[in-house]
C-alpha cells in the first residue's frame, strides 16, 4: 500500500534522514520504534507532505505520492494524528470533528463518520459541545484520532498517541486503534514506548540517527538482544 523509497530530508542543511526505505502493507499495522530525535516524526510529516524530500520517493497504492501537496493527500486517503495532538482548543468536540472532513462535501457520509466516530469513543458523544481545551490528555487523543477518521483514511498515521495520557486511556487508545485496523484501515504508528508498539504491531522498523538499522516482525524485534539492550533496559 505505502512504499518509501530511500527518501532524505533535511533541515537547514542538517540531515534528519538518510535513505530511509520501507512499506506498509494494506490491512496491517507498522511500528517506526526509536529514541528522539531519531527521525520518527520527521517521517510521518514527509509521508503527509509537511516535510519536503531533499530524494527518494514515496508511492501510495502505486501512485506518486511525493509531489502532492499535503491536502491532496488526505484525499488519497493519507491522514496524520500529529504528535501533540494539535486541536482547536477553543472550539468544541464537534467542530474539531467537522474540520477533520475539511477535504469531503459528502454530507451524508460526513454523518456517518461522526457517529462512527462516537461509536468507538462514547465520551466524545457526551462532550460534544464542551471546548477541546477542557479536555483530559486522553480524551483529547480520542479528538485527534476521531478527527483523522473523519477525513476517511485508508493509512492512517499516529505520532505518539500515548504521550502525555493516563495508563487507562492508553488501553482504550490502542484497543479502538486495533479495532479501526480490523475495519480494513492500514496503521503507521510512531510510539516510544516501544514494548507497548512491537506488541501492537505487525511488523516494525528501528529508526536511529535518521537510518533504518532494525526491521522485521514485532516479535523478532522484541526477542532481538540489540534493542533489549537499546531500548529495553535488558
Amino acid at each position: 500500500m505505502l512504499e518509501v523509497q530511500d527518501i532524505r530530508v533535511s533541515y537547514g542543511g542538517v540531515l534528519a534522514l538518510s535513505q530511509v526505505a520501507f512499506h506498509v502493507p494494506a490491512g496491517k499495522i507498522v511500528a517506526l520504534v526509536g529514541g528522539n530525535g531519531n527521525g520518527k516524526s520527521t517521517t510521518l510529516r514527509a509521508i503527509a507532505g509537511l516535510n519536503a524530500l531533499d530524494a527518494g520517493t514515496i508511492r501510495f497504492e502505486g501512485a506518486a505520492l511525493d509531489r502532492l501537496p499535503a491536502h491532496r493527500r488526505v484525499r488519497a486517503g493519507v491522514v496524520l494524528v500529529p504528535e501533540g495532538r494539535r486541536l482547536f482548543p477553543r472550539l468544541s468536540v464537534a467542530r474539531n470533528l467537522d474540520l477533520g472532513a475539511f477535504t469531503r462535501d459528502d454530507r451524508d457520509g460526513i454523518e456517518a463518520s461522526r457517529a462512527q466516530v462516537f461509536e468507538w469513543f462514547p465520551i466524545l458523544k457526551e462532550r460534544r459541545s464542551q471546548l477541546a481545551g477542557t479536555l483530559s490528555g486522553g480524551e483529547q487523543q480520542m479528538l485527534a484520532i476521531g478527527r483523522g477518521l473523519m477525513a476517511r483514511p485508508r493509512l492512517l498515521m499516529l505520532d505518539e498517541p500515548s504521550w502525555g495520557i493516563a495508563p487507562k486511556f492508553v488501553t482504550q487508545v490502542f484497543e479502538t486503534i486495533r479495532h479501526i485496523n480490523a475495519q480494513g484501515v492500514s496503521i503507521l504508528i510512531v510510539e516510544q514506548n516501544l514494548r507497548q508498539a512491537l506488541e501492537f504491531a505487525d511488523y516494525g522498523y528501528v529508526l536511529q540517527t535518521g537510518r533504518i538499522v532494525l526491521q522485521g516482525s514485532g516479535a523478532e524485534l522484541l526477542d532481538n538482544d540489540d534493542v533489549r539492550r537499546a531500548y529495553l533496559g535488558l
